[in-house]
């Protein structure tokens, strides 16, 4: 198990029990309980949790981790699962996109179809967007229109929020929204570990004419704290072969697209 998921997996723990113990979390993780004292005290240095002898507590951040230790877990997926939900998105569409690893990866696979290219040198797709990573990397491509909203940035995600952020997407339309969600659930539908994530999201679906969420199948059954949106309010699951038939049977009976990358 390399570092970062290492990392996400002890922020994991932190979150189920609220706190750490070191020699039962390397027993969990298969690793040495040295290995497990220095990624905790890695962890703590970046103010991810607190230190305590034997182990670490939960700090006020340690449910997520920072997007750039979370790319690398399940990275062969959200490459599917990007490449495949930017094809659902047609010449001149508008398209709005929240933060997040998989969301990351349909950005960058949007901006590489060539057929998305306008003639005349003017943008072939338009991507709005709260995320700060997105914009930063889509934005030197000429065939990509990037509308950045306003609002105040979540480190943890590289996302903006706030009123600043629903005031910009309040005034759009949307061909298609691509959202990443930290879980999804037949019954709750698609949900968020932060609210404010979530309003967020949930305003992005609201603007849209069809919505697609990509997600790995571990997230898939699964609840989180603030809902997104209901099942009926989603048009396209986009995730990967871990999901068997029967994982993927309730969002398939309630009329939803699912796509298995």
């Amino acid at each position: 198990m390399k570092r970062p998921e290492r990392w996400n997996a002890l922020l994991e723990l932190l979150a189920r029990d609220g706190r750490i113990e070191v020699e039962e979390a390397a027993a969990e993780l298969t690793v040495s309980a040295a290995t497990i004292r220095r990624d905790l005290d890695e962890l703590a240095q970046q103010q991810m949790l607190t230190r305590t002898r034997g182990g670490a507590v939960a700090h006020n951040l340690s449910y997520d981790l920072p997007l750039r230790y979370k790319t690398a877990r399940r990275a062969s997926e959200k490459l599917r699962i990007g490449a495949a939900v930017a094809r659902l998105v047609e010449p001149g569409s508008i398209v709005g996109l929240n933060g997040g690893t998989t969301t990351t990866e349909a950005a960058r696979a949007i901006a590489t179809r060539g057929e998305l290219t306008a003639s005349g040198g003017g943008p072939g797709v338009t991507i709005v967007t709260n995320a700060l990573n997105i914009a930063g990397e889509l934005a030197v491509r000429p065939q990509v229109k990037i509308v950045l909203t306003g609002g105040v940035a979540r480190p943890q995600s590289f996302e903006l929020m706030g009123p600043l952020a629903t005031g910009v997407l309040a005034e759009v339309s949307l061909d298609l929204a691509i959202l990443g969600v930290d879980a999804l659930d037949a019954a709750q539908g698609a949900t968020a570990h932060h609210e404010g994530e979530a309003s967020i999201n949930h305003l992005m679906a609201a603007r849209a004419a069809r919505v697609a969420v990509v997600a790995d199948s571990s997230k898939l059954g699964r609840r989180a704290f603030a809902r997104i949106c209901a099942l009926d309010a989603i048009d396209v699951l986009v995730t990967d072969t871990g999901a068997d038939d029967e994982r993927i049977a309730p969002y398939a009976e309630a009329g939803v697209r699912v796509i298995r990358a």
